[in-house]
């Protein structure tokens, strides 16, 4: 193990323990996402555009476990090993991630609301056009804090020094100005989408007296994983991060990256429209009856 010392609030204990939350999430994320996707990929039938959509949130989703294993090593070892630099494009790695992601979340509740409420047919040329906007905005926001692109906001790490972030503890003109702009783009936007996405499709719902789905679920699970990580951020912008225990400031982004366990679980493998492909893909066997709800 490397000859780090051991971060302030932190004891050998608590960095075992922090490392082991990160690589079980990591894991099991990584493997969840991983035959979602790969279902995608080999099924046939699988592969429609609105499908193509939860295939980019689940490649999303391990992007972002593997930014939670490369934290979880760190932390086995003690300390950050891959310097500045790595810090840096490990930070920029986990904002693609999470911009992504929670555009995607966002897109598949807009195409279930046309699906149920408008009927109106779903293109390969509308999905590919939306993955593609997705992938460069998220790229385009999150390399902004690189010190070689644009340095607005930095990039440092956790309390615990084993992971890099978007540096909340400066608090100054610069971080303010880039957290408030992301959480406009990146939390309140999507969750509007969300938002009257779900509710036309509860009024839907409660007006054929056929609920096909908890639609108050995707919106909760966004609020319960990524939301009191932006509160601190958001906190951040106006007080002294630094007055906030090191232990919490670690606790909710290990919360916010269970995000990729229960994206598969809700958008793939409980999905009607999806987990026909992963039971094909792992038994060889077509389902019983061929799923086409959305």
């Amino acid at each position: 193990m490397a000859a780090y010392p051991l971060p302030e609030g932190f004891s050998d204990a608590d960095m075992t323990l922090f490392g082991t939350a990160l690589l079980v999430e990591g894991l099991l994320g990584f493997f969840l996402n991983s035959i979602a996707a790969l279902s995608f990929i080999l099924i046939k039938d699988q592969r429609n555009p609105s499908n193509f959509l939860v295939f980019n949130l689940n490649i999303a989703d391990l992007l972002l476990n593997v930014n939670g294993l490369i934290a979880a090593y760190a932390s086995y070892q003690r300390g950050w090993p891959f310097g500045v630099d790595g810090c840096n494009m490990h930070g920029f790695q986990g904002l693609v991630a999470i911009f992504a992601a929670i555009c995607f979340v966002a897109l598949v509740s807009w195409d279930k609301y046309h699906y149920w409420c408008t009927q109106q047919e779903f293109y390969w040329a509308t999905s590919g056009t939306m993955v593609v906007c997705v992938w460069v905005a998220s790229i385009f926001w999150a390399s902004l804090p690189l010190p070689s692109v644009l340095g607005w906001g930095e990039f440092d790490f956790e309390p615990m020094r084993t992971c890099c972030t978007l540096d909340y503890t400066k608090g100054d003109s610069s971080y303010i100005s880039y957290m408030l702009t992301i959480t406009v783009f990146y939390l309140l936007v999507p969750l509007l989408i969300m938002h009257s996405s779900y509710d036309s499709i509860y009024a839907y719902f409660k007006k054929t007296h056929k609920f096909k789905f908890n639609t108050y679920i995707p919106e909760a699970t966004l609020l319960a994983t990524w939301g009191p990580y932006v509160a601190m951020c958001i906190y951040a912008c106006f007080e002294n991060a630094k007055l906030v225990s090191p232990k919490l400031r670690m606790v909710l982004p290990v919360v916010a990256k269970t995000s990729p366990i229960w994206h598969a679980l809700l958008y793939s493998f409980t999905n009607e429209a999806y987990k026909g492909g992963i039971w094909q893909m792992l038994t060889g066997q077509e389902p019983a009856k061929k799923i086409k709800s959305n």
